[in-house]
């Protein structure tokens, strides 16, 4: 785990197979203002990585941001029961075995709110997906809204693949499987990309890739599929 700015930091977990690709697992740990710890999309759980979270806080909030990353919750859960678990309603309809104290859906006012902004990526049939930002670094995290992988982590087959998706560095998007899903509600998705460029985040962190130090260029690029007229139109 290393440290990416104030009060937030990085933990680079294994890869997991999805669609034959080598996808690379990310999580991403903010202290409040309380020093507790908020948990994003949590990777396999060692015992070094346990006591490197000892030394920050405790960990108060395990966070399951789209129904993709789900794999390592039981374990978190059972190590930090007090810990309420969030998520999408259909990450909780995916893991019924689990349970979830609050869905994303209804959590309109969370506890956070102050340290992290949230907006929830709706108008896909696939999957809705929530996205955060941490003031006090600027630091926009997305899960799967954008990928950005290194071509060279991918054997030159499956670069091709990734390439057609879209997911490759420097110019990542969202995969081109839910970016079409969006089809037929662009202005939805386009109202929440607004919110996200209005946050103006200086840093974009994804789980899966390289992480981007001009967030806004980036998301207009990333989106420019919607219109510009639309991604540059008043926050509603």
């Amino acid at each position: 785990m290393y440290q990416l700015d104030t009060s937030i930091w990085i933990a680079d977990g294994e890869a997991v197979p999805f669609f034959t690709l080598p996808y690379t697992t990310r999580m991403v740990v903010v202290r409040l203002a309380d020093q507790s710890l908020w948990i994003h999309s949590p990777i396999k759980l060692t015992g070094a990585l346990r006591s490197e979270l000892a030394s920050l806080g405790v960990v108060r909030y395990l966070i399951a941001p789209n129904q993709l990353h789900h794999l390592y919750l039981a374990e978190w859960v059972e190590a930090f029961p007090e810990a309420p678990l969030i998520g999408t309603q259909q990450v909780a309809k995916k893991r019924k075995d689990l349970r979830f104290d609050y869905h994303f859906e209804d959590l309109l006012e969370p506890a956070w709110q102050d340290d992290i902004a949230q907006c929830l990526i709706t108008g896909s049939p696939v999957m809705t997906e929530c996205v955060f930002f941490h003031r006090q670094s600027q630091t926009l995290i997305v899960t799967d809204l954008i990928e950005n992988f290194r071509p060279e982590a991918f054997s030159p087959f499956k670069r091709k693949i990734a390439e057609w998706s879209g997911v490759t560095a420097p110019n990542g998007k969202t995969p081109l499987d839910w970016r079409l899903s969006f089809w037929f509600h662009k202005d939805e998705l386009a109202t929440h990309i607004r919110t996200l460029i209005h946050w103006a985040p200086q840093r974009l962190v994804m789980a899966h890739g390289e992480i981007i130090d001009e967030a806004v260029p980036h998301l207009l690029r990333a989106f420019s599929w919607l219109g510009k007229d639309k991604l540059t139109a008043p926050t509603d």
